[in-house]
């Protein structure tokens, strides 16, 4: 059987921050509770997520390979999916993540090791990231990077005296924002965000504030991880930068590039490589050289590297995200 675009059945994630937006705005429907993030594309080898001894990996949600996982299509399919795109470690793990998160209150001030770190460090794994902004409610911020002139000891103080928010950039955001938040950046969604997210695979994540939120299923304080984070951090100041497009993010594992296009038109798609599509607003279908895929708000979809050809027919104004890949 030939590839052809694949669109694969979220995983929906209970988070004590998470609210309902995932089913009111991207209108997905989703289990009962405060649901935090919607996985779209993910491919975990076994004991990482939830200590599963099984691959966790995203299942086809149509078409002739309905029911087949991502892991199996890397390893049945190689270059006709992933092109030039290398899959990582030594059993093929597909090289992105893909999210949508729903921050109903704020997430914990955090950051992620950098390769160096990671490569110290067995069980920690580099995290780069990504955040498009799909929806914001008023006075929404995000916090994203050390002011001008806090060092390492002064970033201690501020974790010492509950200061954390006043050393770090806050920053209001709007639709249509992205941030890119390399590995060693302290950083926080804010509530009453609606984010896209791409990142690398990995879940390695060291909190240093919690904003004193206590863990329901223990009754106490939410575990930080203050000294592996202050290993981590990036301290060299750094003014926060707010992409707008249309190339949105360029770094060694991924690019993002945004794409508009108005109803009625007939866009013609890149192909050759592999590319991940996450459609922001609209409704349209993406016809190739099979039967046509229909697209709407909230959709991700992954193009094969083997798709010859691939056009998107617009039904109503819409708004993508591309997403391709370094050669790492």
């Amino acid at each position: 059987m030939s590839l052809y675009p694949l669109k694969f059945k979220p995983r929906y994630v209970q988070k004590m921050w998470g609210g309902r937006k995932i089913a009111t705005i991207l209108g997905k429907t989703v289990p009962i509770g405060t649901i935090g993030e919607s996985w779209e594309l993910y491919d975990f080898p076994p004991g990482v997520v939830d200590g599963s001894a099984n691959w966790i990996s995203s299942e086809v949600a149509e078409g002739g390979l309905a029911g087949k996982t991502l892991h199996e299509l890397v390893g049945r399919f190689g270059r006709d999916l992933l092109g030039n795109v290398r899959a990582i470690g030594p059993h093929g793990q597909f090289p992105i993540l893909i999210k949508f998160l729903d921050a109903r209150e704020d997430l914990s001030v955090q950051v992620h090791p950098n390769e160096s770190y990671a490569r110290a460090n067995p069980g920690a794994h580099l995290k780069n990231e990504a955040w498009f902004i799909v929806q914001a409610d008023p006075g929404s911020r995000l916090l994203k990077g050390l002011k001008p002139g806090i060092t390492r000891e002064a970033f201690s103080k501020a974790i010492a005296g509950g200061s954390v928010e006043s050393a770090i950039n806050s920053i209001p955001v709007k639709f249509g924002d992205c941030f890119y938040l390399p590995s060693g950046t302290v950083h926080a969604l804010g509530a009453g965000i609606l984010a896209a997210e791409v990142q690398t695979p990995s879940d390695t994540t060291y909190r240093v504030f919690d904003f004193n939120r206590v863990d329901p299923s223990t009754g106490k304080l939410r575990k930080l991880h203050v000294e592996q984070a202050m290993n981590c951090i990036d301290f060299s100041s750094t003014e926060p930068v707010i992409s707008r497009g249309p190339e949105l993010v360029k770094c060694d594992h991924f690019t993002i590039r945004k794409v508009m296009a108005n109803k009625g038109q007939m866009v013609s798609i890149a192909t050759g490589e592999l590319i991940v599509l996450i459609f922001i607003t609209g409704q349209g279908e993406l016809v190739s050289s099979g039967h046509p895929i229909k697209y709407a708000r909230g959709d991700t979809v992954l193009i094969p590297a083997s798709v010859a050809q691939l056009n998107a027919r617009i039904h109503n104004d819409s708004l993508w995200l591309a997403v391709t890949f370094g050669q790492r």
